[in-house]
């Protein structure tokens, strides 16, 4: 599933290039995950006026109202100024002055639907609930210990939440733990200011350099330039169970959390 690394890498690829364009047509294939929310041909004609992320939400601005684009759980973007005829799994395409925005979309759990503003009930819906954004300033540590303070889940399931912290998905959970020396499992409500401070920092870092890599290729991402990602590549844990840690050289070890499979060093994380 992309998270908040490769939502941002996606947008970083194509938001400068499809700023200022205008809209000349609007196809849909097969409905994805909820409903556009608007005639199609009512779009045409409008400007792009930039776009944004929120979370694992790409939002692109247009002159009235905005498309909150979400890749679900295997689509990817494609923007170029011509792209070939949409096959099975194209299921959303903008036509703009300048190039051709495409979802990609396998598992159709992906969605691109209208809202005419961040206030707009579906908007506030989606977005609503979403925690601060840990590569902004207002991600402070000390908030964010007070936060976990009131938690009694583990750690790693209060991470993936999304209402404290947003966008720290399975990959980077795992990954930011790790750094942090703190065991997936260790409820949330027990984890002093210290420790608080260095999964903070953890967080920072791992978003940052997965972002500086292109975010993580395990599948199907890429960005909309068709890039892949590397960070998977640099993973101290995700993904390596079995395999000797790289600190101390022990086994990592995966368990299931949620439907989810952590990863982790029984000896250098600490419950």
């Amino acid at each position: 599933m992309p998270e908040l690394p490769e939502v941002e890498v996606t947008r970083r690829s194509f938001a400068d290039r499809i700023a200022g364009a205008r809209i000349l047509g609007v196809s849909l294939g097969k409905p994805l995950r909820w409903p556009l929310g608007i005639e199609p041909a009512s779009l045409v004609g409008q400007g792009v006026l930039g776009v944004r992320r929120r979370g694992k939400y790409l939002l692109l601005e247009l002159d009235c109202g905005l498309l909150l684009i979400h890749l679900g759980m295997s689509g990817s973007l494609l923007f170029a100024p011509v792209l070939p005829p949409r096959g099975t799994h194209d299921h959303f395409e903008l036509v703009t002055t300048q190039g051709v925005l495409r979802l990609h979309d396998p598992r159709r759990f992906g969605a691109v639907v209208h809202a005419s503003g961040l206030d707009d009930p579906v908007a506030a819906k989606l977005l609503g609930k979403l925690g601060v954004e840990p590569l902004e300033a207002g991600f402070d540590p000390t908030a964010f210990h007070r936060a976990l303070r009131q938690r009694r889940a583990p750690i790693k399931q209060v991470l993936l939440a999304g209402d404290i912290v947003v966008g720290v998905g399975n990959i980077y959970a795992s990954e930011a733990l790790f750094l942090a020396g703190i065991r997936p499992t260790t409820r949330a409500d027990r984890i002093g200011l210290p420790r608080a401070t260095r999964l903070h920092a953890a967080i920072v870092d791992v978003l940052g350099r997965a972002v500086a890599l292109g975010g993580s290729t395990l599948r199907d991402f890429s960005s909309a330039q068709g890039q892949q990602g590397y960070f998977q590549m640099e993973a101290m844990v995700y993904g390596r169970e079995g395999q000797p840690c790289r600190l101390c050289g022990g086994a990592v070890k995966a368990i299931r959390q949620g439907q989810r499979s952590t990863f982790f060093c029984p000896h250098c994380q600490r419950p």
